[in-house]
């Protein structure tokens, strides 16, 4: 479909319908490059080769499926043996999960990982305890491309979230009303499709929910055992019924489906209620099952167009891990995790309930500026934290790329779509101008040229 078309006059059925690569609509490795980075943490030059060979429908089988089923349990196995040994001090956890999302095997489920953080905003700022704040991860990370239901479920009773929104505090003659709000307007529904009445009659389904000792207490002293009336059903309620009558709100589904538009989509333009409504009717018939959501999103010819392609800025997390992993390096990731903070998105510390506003927010005078320094910084690995950690020189010779094509294997690896001669010619005048130094330095002063366009900085 022509990029002319506006978001408006997009024919919802092409739309979800499977990209099938045609001479006239051909698989690319510029939309082979759009899939790795939006669905996965960029990748490899190596995979990047096969996804082309291999075409779409078979990339998405294999990022969902998350690689050898024996080497991704033993990674996490291992990376949970090693956050248990960092809970002393919750500043260890960003770190960590960094770590993880740098040498996973399963580069689809950290990205997952991360929507449901943002979506369930938890910040250790309040919740100081490091084994609450891993719990929550772990529970995210557990039901990441899992049906939404145990999710939600689970969230609730989660003491990070119960500290975090005073729900312990939820008393039978004082009922708190923070929960009972923030899993309609944030969690479940959105605002607009619930009234006062439901999250105070939801608050009271929900009291006697505590933390005692670290875990998730029913006190049924606590609880209001009368009949309440939310979204116009009554019972006597406590909050499992509260969830399960939520996700009975069609605006569950087109929320929810709406928010992942937003992740992988588009965040230029909002989808019209016609082209979303399919989106969101086929992840309520399919019992909010995530991965379903995640697949046809990924395999769908919206993905594939104007519509999508370029349409979101990466965040900081995103901008970092994508670079890493496309260089076949690592980092000092604590390290990492005070830069990224620095530029807007610590992990473990989103700013509010709301989590992070993305999108254009991301970039300023001041944040450009430093994500550009950043990318230096990993990219260039000569000196402080960072030293040693990334050798363009020895991927180069790796992947057997000649001197001649270095420029454009670069473009290719970080940003994917095609520039124009002109800053090829810049880029190629760069590496030109370093000649007879470093041909690692050559090739990052390359880098944090391409790091300087716009087109870098979306994905």
């Amino acid at each position: 479909m022509a990029s002319s078309v506006a978001i408006t006059d997009v024919d919802p059925k092409w739309a979800w319908a499977a990209y099938e690569p045609s001479a006239e609509d051909p698989w690319t490795l510029a939309r082979a490059s759009h899939l790795l980075r939006r669905v996965s943490f960029g990748a490899p030059w190596s995979e990047l080769q096969r996804a082309l060979a291999d075409g779409p429908a078979k990339t998405v089988d294999r990022l969902l499926a998350g690689g050898d089923a024996k080497t991704r349990a033993a990674f996490y196995r291992e990376a949970a043996t090693t956050a248990d040994s960092l809970t002393s001090d919750v500043d260890n956890l960003p770190g960590w999960w960094l770590y993880v999302m740098l040498h996973t095997p399963h580069p689809v489920l950290e990205k997952v990982t991360l929507f449901w953080h943002g979506h369930f905003a938890t910040s250790a700022a309040k919740v100081d305890k490091a084994p609450l704040m891993l719990a929550q991860n772990q529970l995210f990370r557990q039901h990441a491309l899992s049906p939404f239901a145990p999710l939600v479920s689970g969230i609730a009773k989660d003491p990070a979230m119960l500290l975090w929104l005073d729900s312990a505090t939820n008393k039978k003659f004082k009922p708190n009303e923070n929960f009972a709000r923030e899993v309609m307007e944030l969690f479940c529904l959105g605002l607009g499709n619930y009234t006062e009445r439901d999250i105070k009659e939801a608050a009271r389904a929900f009291t006697g929910w505590e933390v005692r000792h670290g875990k998730f207490h029913f006190n049924p002293h606590q609880h209001d055992e009368g009949q309440k009336t939310v979204l116009g059903k009554t019972g006597n309620w406590n909050g499992e019924d509260v969830l399960r009558i939520l996700l009975e709100q069609p605006a569950a589904g087109r929320f929810l489906a709406g928010k992942m538009y937003r992740y992988l989509v588009s965040e230029t333009a909002a989808p019209p209620a016609r082209l979303l409504e399919p989106l969101a009717a086929g992840y309520r018939e399919h019992n909010y099952d995530t991965a379903w959501l995640v697949r046809t999103i990924a395999s769908s010819n919206l993905f594939y167009s104007a519509h999508a392609m370029s349409q979101r800025v990466k965040g900081p997390v995103e901008m970092a891990v994508s670079l890493v992993r496309s260089f076949e390096g690592t980092a000092n990731t604590p390290e990492l995790a005070a830069d990224l903070r620095k530029l807007g998105q610590g992990v473990f510390y989103p700013p509010n309930v709301k989590g992070w506003d993305g999108g254009a927010e991301w970039i300023n005078s001041a944040t450009l500026l430093s994500r550009v320094n950043l990318v230096w910084a990993l990219a260039s690995g000569r000196s402080g934290q960072y030293k040693k950690k990334i050798d363009l020189e020895q991927l180069a010779e790796k992947h057997a790329i000649k001197s001649a094509d270095r420029v454009r294997w670069l473009t290719d690896l970080l940003v994917g779509v095609e520039l124009s001669k002109e800053v090829y010619a810049q880029l190629t005048a760069v590496y030109s101008g370093e000649k007879g130094r470093d041909e690692h330095l050559r090739l990052a002063r390359v880098v944090q040229a391409i790091a300087a366009l716009p087109e870098f900085h979306v994905a």
